[in-house]
């Protein structure tokens, strides 16, 4: 196994290539604004550092979000692309669980990253491995009641420490988590998500009110 993986659901631009024993490379950026200029350069490096090319890679895992629109689409298209050039298994993983694996954790805990418009993307975890709650998205005093007394990962735990007191890294995605957990879970015979992006609203940009279509009479 050669596993490509990326994510683009967050401010960081990050990807890894894992042989199915170890990491063997990784790139992480964190810019929120340019995700479609820096993710096919950060994929040549860690290709390039490994010494392998992308026709041997056999799986790639991609992160579904939830996220922003256009950020998460950068990740979701390439992984599209790349596994129909060279036919390789493509997999979707929530973005959420790969920052929980990369925590550590293995009490109860949250992890929150930043949805803007002053909320959050987030979800329970019983340790690193094991989400609890289906992602969601919410204003942080909505669901302080929810979150009380749990240790919170994620940039968004870092905007809110009123609602999460207790922030614990990492603040952003790290594609070499990602893909350990891939390989873990694959390796356990568990199926994976498709590589569908998980939105859980509606994107920003939406046809103006009172809008007339033209048509010719």
């Amino acid at each position: 196994m050669l596993l490509l993986a990326l994510d683009t659901a967050t401010p960081a631009v990050t990807t890894a290539l894992h042989d199915g024993t170890s990491v063997v490379a990784e790139s992480h950026q964190v810019d929120a604004r340019r995700h479609g200029e820096l993710l096919l350069p950060a994929v040549d490096r860690v290709l390039a550092e490994a010494g392998r090319k992308l026709a041997e890679v056999t799986d790639i895992v991609v992160g579904v979000g939830p996220g922003p629109y256009t950020g998460l689409r950068v990740g979701l298209v390439t992984a599209d692309t790349f596994g129909t050039a060279i036919g390789a298994r493509v997999h979707g993983l929530c973005t959420l669980d790969g920052i929980a694996y990369a925590s550590g954790l293995t009490e109860p805990f949250v992890v929150a990253t930043d949805a803007r418009r002053k909320e959050v993307y987030w979800a329970r975890y019983a340790d690193a491995r094991t989400r609890v709650t289906e992602p969601s998205v919410d204003r942080p005093a909505d669901i302080a009641a929810e979150v009380a007394g749990l240790p919170a990962a994620g940039a968004g735990a870092e905007l809110y420490p009123g609602v999460f007191p207790d922030a614990r890294p990492p603040a952003h995605q790290s594609a070499a988590a990602l893909a350990s957990l891939a390989v873990a879970r694959l390796a356990a015979g568990e199926e994976l998500l498709a590589p569908r992006p998980m939105y859980l609203r509606r994107p920003d940009a939406q046809v103006p009110a009172g809008y007339k279509a033209v048509t010719p009479r």
